[in-house]
């Protein structure tokens, strides 16, 4: 359960952070940063995925020993562990989804601005060719 604190402050950490640099990023390290968080991702899965094994494997362990209850308590657990890795995923998914949007608007806002150096560029032109004649 520490494990999966950590790295879910972590992957909190790493957003917020990639989310204060936008527009201030080359693409490397905007990769960087997409990479680290799918790591992140998948190291909790991971590590949600290893806690459940383990607790099917005390269950079955409990069940065989005739220690029915502890089995069923086990067997809750194991729901449990299984509810959080797959609200793990959608907010995996999520974040991914968030990233990608936030990826859109950054390239409509350099798109954008490009277009408005490219507009003033016209024009400056064109005032050019006008104090010519």
């Amino acid at each position: 359960m520490v494990t999966c604190n950590k790295l879910k402050k972590k992957r909190i950490t790493l957003q917020r952070r990639f989310l204060a640099s936008l527009g201030k990023l080359t693409s490397a390290e905007e990769d960087f940063f997409c990479q680290h968080t799918f790591m992140i991702s998948l190291s909790l899965q991971s590590t949600w995925i290893n806690a459940i094994n383990l607790s099917k494997m005390a269950a079955e362990t409990a069940y065989i020993s005739g220690a029915e209850q502890a089995s069923v308590t086990i067997r809750t657990n194991i729901q449990l562990a299984q509810s959080q890795v797959e609200e793990a995923r959608k907010l995996s998914a999520d974040a991914d989804k968030k990233l990608a949007e936030t990826k859109v608007e950054e390239i409509q806002r350099m798109a954008e601005y490009t277009a408005f150096l490219g507009d003033s560029e016209e024009h400056e032109v064109h005032e050019a060719y006008l104090r010519e004649d």
